[in-house]
């Protein structure tokens, strides 16, 4: 009888001890590892610091904690952006990164030609490429073959457009600054060219070859137009105080790209969610991580825009918003970081 209870006793024990153990293996799991116990680690690359990359990569950021992947993250600065990106790049396709997700058009090709050249087979998911069969990252849209797709963010340029003639009916020449440079920025602008003409809008455009010569062309432009817009070009974008401060000096409104220029002082924006985007671009790279194919993977383009009106702009430009813009999303100015 004494033995029995002995047994009992051990066996109860070795019980205890499994239900403990099996308690904590969720808990426990170590980072990195996704709901089947697959380790991975993913780069990212962002091309340069500003609210819309910051936004695009918050959102993939969201997307692989949600995974429990870990992620190593890399931004090229704002005055030797492309150099950092070539550099860091080159870094990430000589380690054992599983994926990189690369954030704007020039970081996917910094990201692309640097696992070409060390003959590596990494997946590249690039987020925010507003064009990515110009530069060659795919051979199309639905059919990427290269080893590489991702999110495509289709600026609203017909609403854009639309925009600026509701808020300024009478308007004749309307204004924008570009990188020579940037794939995207060239594509984005044959494309306003067109929607330009459809509304009758002369429109007057002035390139740059690289931040330092904003402040000159802003100055040059800005007496030719009755408003500037803006495309998603990163050099404007990330020296959009440049361009805001001189245009409000000639009672200029500049139109904003995307919702974080408009808190910044633009009048207003057809505005992409790029979180969501970022968002997007995550979960396209966890589907590779688990087996998709990204040379079979189709590039996801984000078209869905939403309106969003700067209230102390259009007041000190004595600008009236008609009723039919009446229910969209209003924000004020917020102070300059």
């Amino acid at each position: 009888m004494k033995l029995f209870k002995k047994i009992t006793a051990a066996l109860l024990c070795v019980l205890l001890i499994g239900a403990a153990f099996a308690g904590c293996s969720n808990a426990d799991k170590p980072q990195g590892d996704d709901e089947n116990g697959e380790s991975f680690k993913v780069a990212i690359l962002q091309y340069m610091p500003h609210s819309s990359l910051d936004n695009c990569t918050q959102g993939i950021k969201n997307a692989l904690d949600k995974a429990g992947i870990t992620y190593d993250v890399q931004i090229g600065s704002s005055g030797s952006a492309q150099t950092d990106c070539d550099s860091y790049a080159a870094q990430m396709a000589a380690s054992d990164y599983d994926l990189i997700i690369p954030v704007a058009t020039p970081a996917a090709t910094s990201a692309y030609s640097a696992i070409r050249n060390a003959s590596k087979d990494t997946p590249v998911v690039f987020c925010a490429v507003s064009d990515p069969v110009g530069p060659k990252l795919v051979q199309s849209l639905e059919k990427p073959v290269n080893n590489c797709t991702g999110t495509a963010d289709a600026f609203d340029i017909k609403g854009q457009v639309a925009l600026i003639k509701q808020l300024q009916p009478e308007i004749k020449n309307l204004g924008v600054l570009y990188t020579v440079s940037e794939a995207n920025s060239l594509s984005q602008l044959e494309t306003l060219k067109a929607e330009c003409g459809a509304a009758d809008i002369n429109l007057v455009s002035q390139g740059i070859n690289e931040a330092g010569e904003l402040a000159s062309a802003a100055a040059a432009l800005i007496p030719q137009v009755d408003a500037i817009t803006n495309l998603t070009d990163n050099n404007v974008v990330d020296n959009m105080q440049t361009v805001l401060e001189q245009a409000a000096q000639a009672k200029i409104p500049v139109y904003g790209s995307e919702i974080e220029q408009v808190k910044k002082g633009c009048i207003a924006s057809a505005s992409l969610d790029y979180v969501a985007l970022g968002e997007k671009t995550g979960e396209m790279a966890i589907d590779i991580l688990k087996g998709a194919k990204a040379s079979e993977y189709p590039v996801v383009t984000v078209t869905d825009s939403f309106v969003v009106i700067n209230t102390d702009v259009t007041a000190a430009l004595g600008i009236t918003v008609p009723d039919a813009l009446s229910g969209e999303q209003t924000v004020k100015t917020e102070a300059a970081q």
